[in-house]
């Protein structure tokens, strides 16, 4: 007991702080810095859709968010609404081609626009098709799963193909 007593008073002195915890003045980067590379990190994304797009001989329109679409079949009919339910079979793919989900065949899923939980590119791009229509989304990550991807298949800042059919738009689920 007698060897505890010294052995924390020396402890105690050799740290010499003075109480306060040291706080780290540098590595924070300033706002225009995270500003620049966020813009920069979204021309990157939107050259790798162009890549994809020719890649795959694909004539892709862009919406102002930066949403991609190409219509591949066109039935007439209004296009879905805001409060809606949409149903639809979809796949969904990295830009790479790798499959991350997709519905089961035979069994549609649904969700509400512009309510459910799905990617906000998808409730976008849902605006612009009615019930018959098959069309290729390209979602940028900041209208999909952004900086940290959704945990499970898709990965951080990864921008997604939907591959999907609209079976039906109705009001009601």
């Amino acid at each position: 007991m007698k060897a505890l007593i010294p052995a924390l008073l020396l402890l105690a002195a050799a740290c010499g702080g003075d109480g306060r915890v040291p706080v780290r003045t540098h590595g924070q980067p300033a706002q225009p810095d995270l500003v620049k590379e966020n813009k920069d990190a979204v021309k990157l994304e939107q050259h790798d859709i162009r890549l994809y797009a020719e890649r795959h001989g694909l004539t892709l329109t862009p919406t102002p968010t930066g949403v991609h679409y190409l219509l591949l079949r066109d039935a007439e009919g209004p296009t879905a609404k805001p409060d809606q339910w949409a149903r639809i079979h979809y796949k969904v793919e990295l830009l790479n081609g790798d499959s991350a989900y997709a519905s089961a065949p035979g069994k549609p899923e649904s969700f509400m626009v512009e309510m459910d939980q799905v990617e906000s590119g998808l409730h976008e791009a849902i605006q612009l098709l009615s019930a018959g229509d098959s069309a290729l989304i390209v979602i940028p990550s900041y209208r999909a799963h952004g900086l940290i991807g959704d945990q499970e298949r898709i990965p951080m800042r990864s921008t997604i193909v939907y591959r999907l059919g609209v079976v039906a738009i109705t009001d009601r689920p």
